[in-house]
């Protein structure tokens, strides 16, 4: 038993003998202290008369008193804020984020604030608040005893006042945590203690300035400046006294005089500052007067949030950094840090227009398919965005998907709620389903088209462009980092890089026809995908299977190159986040996995088989410009060897030079020595597109947040016709503006011939196969229930609608000669 808990240890009953032997030597020491302190008074009080005896008890307990309360603020003084503390207070500089050239993303400032010299703040501010607030500023040590002592008079008669000085209230500004905001005997003593510190730290000039530029003024703005600008629309230099006695009034009380909202109780309070500024010399009493029967004029106009700037990009960067910050004890908010990422604003620009105008469009082709029984065909976008207008978008998917309907009611918030509350489930539903409003915004989010786009430098690991949905403002999830999806057959690639690795030549041939694939010892059961667009069963080169995008190509290869070699190959490619499972159909990309991971994986093909970490902030400084952390690119990581790389990048060329990445060229005329591509998946779920540039690798996937919504026909259904139109819009941009060197070349590349934009009379598509396996019935004859109205299902909850902008149509190229018969996406 441990001896601590142990009854019967000697050892204890020993040291409690001891303790007690001295405590009790101390008790009998200090009562005899005190026995002989009393005596000695007793005898000076004996002997003297009645009143003398009062005024020496009273002397003595004063004394004790003072003795005391000297005691409490030397023990208080530690709990306030030390020198170090002030000098950081008053240079507290917000960190900001910044672009690779330098223009801000965002900060992390409290509210809207910008810090100006008194020099700049106009001197009616000034007179104002000194005349009101402290007319004795220049006079005291940051406490105004006289103001206090009249304070607690008028407060003893009923008239409660307030005796702090400008330097109490900088202090409780600069310090609101540390000095607190309750109406206390100790948060008065912290407030007195810190504004004599902050008075023998600085001048009277430099705690006007940093007080001006604290404090609060609602609407999300700190500080005179940004005061003046929102009410004024002007800059403090150029208040006049009207608007400058206003600002002031504001102080004693920003929400009940408010002149926004409370214009007469504002413009009263005005006129006490004026008549104050008239006490105190200002001016004139026939001055005072004038300007007191002036009216109450504002031009107010609430700012711009800084953090409205705020997208996904800075959003994964403000999430690192704090772990950052926390990890090496700096304040965001305070230490003025400035955050150098790697973002290229021009090519984030080209690739936010490219997701906005290519979205817009998707978004009325799938309205329009949608709208009637019968769906009109046709590979013109300019179609379904003139017809877009005319039609009751998604009208005939709710009408023929009624069990999904239901569904989503059941788990929406509103549905929970009332179940929650002892509404019958059946009960909910049918109410829910009646209001109209509810039903609108409902099926108006679920019929939302998503998108998820980003760039990065294969040679240094470093992002370029990131958009992580259509508007960050109205879906915050993250289609580049955070959406895990089946990513079809942009996964392909990485399965012959692993024959590659293992010595199989692109010329190696394997027959195009459904097989039985059986993994391990070829015991289990018998896995048999297929193409939609058919087998021909003739032989096939591993190349074409690629290109073709053959699952029963893709399958074989598999098969010979086995399940681990593939999955350790893929996270060494890049897929270092997602989980991999190791099933048969991993191969055909069923396997979830993130944009950002996808084209990690591309960069590390173009670099010749390099992984590099993805890099989103290049170094830190500090306000003086010193480095204090840096990021640069560390030594790449050898995924795959030199000879495999080139390998397949030559056999990705032949996706864009005549399979179904073929639209980046014959749509946009996207020419040079490129390499990708496309993915499809089950029902058209997520459509992708990879593109490698010698000087950049981009992505995108397009889909619904909810994958029981997809596109309705197998033709915009498809990576290379949906996912495709953001990539070659953003690739068209980059290389047209010289962001991208059209000259570049991949590694084993050559120029390529110069060649019209021309539009094949039949396209390579790539149209999902079946995944069966053995004993498994057809997906399309499983039954699917609807989910328990008792499952606590937690969806993104339904954003806001907003004005639609107006799709730009592509422009159609013209038909020409049909290509080599291809591809057949996979899942």
């Amino acid at each position: 038993m441990d001896q601590k808990t142990n009854p019967h240890d000697p050892n204890e009953e020993q040291h409690g003998a001891g303790a007690r032997r001295i405590l009790g030597s101390a008790g009998k020491q200090a009562r005899a202290v005190f026995s002989l302190a009393g005596a000695r008074a007793f005898a000076r009080l004996s002997g003297r008369s009645r009143l003398e005896q009062t005024l020496l008890v009273g002397l003595w307990l004063l004394a004790a008193g003072l003795m005391a309360f000297f005691i409490y603020l030397v023990a208080l003084i530690p709990l306030t804020p030390g020198i170090s503390d002030l000098h950081q207070a008053r240079t507290a500089r917000p960190s900001v984020i910044l672009s690779a050239d330098g223009k801000e993303l965002g900060t992390f400032e409290k509210g809207l604030q910008e810090r100006v010299k008194l020099s700049q703040i106009s001197p009616h501010v000034i007179k104002a608040l000194i005349s009101t607030e402290d007319h004795r500023f220049y006079d005291h040590h940051g406490v105004d005893f006289r103001r206090v002592a009249g304070a607690l008079v008028a407060t003893a008669r009923g008239d409660a006042q307030g005796g702090s000085t400008i330097t109490q209230q900088l202090a409780r500004n600069m310090f609101p945590e540390e000095i607190g905001r309750a109406r206390s005997i100790n948060r008065k003593m912290k407030e007195l203690i810190t504004a004599i510190k902050i008075e023998n730290t600085y001048s009277k000039t430099e705690i006007l300035e940093a007080y001006l530029n604290t404090v609060p003024f609602l609407y999300n703005a700190y500080g005179i400046e940004m005061a003046a600008r929102t009410y004024f629309g002007k800059p403090a230099l150029k208040l006049d006294v009207l608007e400058s006695s206003t600002l002031v009034g504001m102080l004693k009380g920003t929400h009940y005089y408010n002149p926004v909202t409370s214009p007469e109780r504002a413009k009263a309070r005005r006129n006490v500052v004026l008549g104050q500024m008239a006490k105190h010399g200002a001016f004139s009493q026939a001055r005072y007067e004038a300007l007191a029967k002036r009216p109450l004029r504002t031009r107010f106009a609430r700012l711009n949030d800084r953090s409205g700037k705020d997208d996904h990009f800075t959003a994964h960067v403000r999430k690192w950094l704090l772990e950052w910050a926390e990890e090496n004890d700096y304040d965001l908010a305070l230490d003025g840090l400035v955050v150098h990422t790697t973002l290229d604003l021009e090519l984030q620009d080209a690739a936010r227009r490219a997701v906005e105008r290519q979205a817009n469009t998707l978004q009325a082709i799938a309205d329009v398919e949608w709208a009637w029984p019968s769906m009109p065909r046709s590979t013109s976008t300019g179609m379904y965005t003139s017809m877009r207008g005319d039609v009751d978008p998604f009208a005939y998917y709710w009408s023929s998907h009624g069990r999904e309907l239901d569904a989503f009611v059941r788990e929406s918030a509103s549905y929970r709620r009332a179940v929650e509350d002892g509404e019958a489930p059946e009960d909910a539903l049918k109410r829910l389903k009646r209001d109209r409003g509810f039903m609108a915004e409902l099926k108006e989010a679920k019929s939302r088209l998503e998108a998820g786009f980003v760039a990065m430098d294969p040679t240094t690991g470093e992002v370029r462009a990131w958009i992580g949905s259509r508007s960050f403002e109205r879906d915050q999830f993250d289609h580049v980092a955070q959406a895990a999806r089946q990513p079809g057959s942009t996964f392909k690639p990485i399965v012959y890089a692993a024959a590659l690795e293992r010595g199989i030549p692109p010329d190696r041939t394997y027959r195009d026809a459904v097989q039985d694939i059986r993994i391990g010892d070829g015991r289990g059961k018998a896995w048999r995908p297929t193409d939609m667009s058919g087998n021909t069963g003739a032989m096939m080169t591993m190349r074409d299977g690629l290109v073709l995008s053959k699952n029963t190509i893709t399958a074989q290869v598999m098969q010979e190159v086995g399940l681990s070699p593939i999955v350790r190959l893929a996270q060494a490619m890049g897929i270092r986040e997602s989980k991999l499972e190791s099933v048969p159909s991993l191969a055909l990309g069923t396997s979830p996995v993130t944009l950002l991971e996808m084209v990690s994986t591309y960069s590390t093909i173009a670099a010749l088989g390099e992984y590099r970490k993805p890099v989103f902030v290049r170094r830190i400084t500090d306000r003086e410009g010193k480095v204090i952390a840096d990021f640069a690119p560390g030594a790449p990581e050898r995924a795959l060897t030199q000879d495999a790389s080139i390998a397949l990048i030559d056999m990705l060329r032949g996706v864009v030079n005549r399979g179904t990445g073929g639209g980046v060229r014959y749509r946009f005329g996207v020419y040079g020595d490129v390499a990708g591509k496309t993915g499809t998946t089950q029902n058209n779920t997520d459509g992708w597109f990879i593109l490698m540039h010698p000087q950049l690798v981009a992505g995108a996937w397009v889909g619904f947040n909810d994958n029981r919504v997809t596109m309705r026909s197998s033709y915009w259904g498809q990576g290379g016709h949906n996912a495709l139109l953001l990539v070659g819009d953003f690739m068209r941009t980059a290389l047209e503006s010289g962001k991208l060197d059209p000259n570049a070349l991949l590694p084993g590349g050559r120029p390529p011939a110069p060649r019209r934009i021309e539009e094949p009379e039949e396209e390579i598509e790539e149209l999902p196969g079946e995944l069966d396996m053995e004993g498994q019935a057809p997906e399309d004859e499983m039954e699917v229930p609807d989910p328990d109205p008792a499952l606590d299902i937690q969806p993104a909850p339904p954003a806001q609608p907003v004005q639609p902008i107006q799709p730009a149509p592509l422009p159609e190229p013209a038909p020409v000669e049909p290509p080599p018969q291809g591809e057949d996406p996979i899942i």
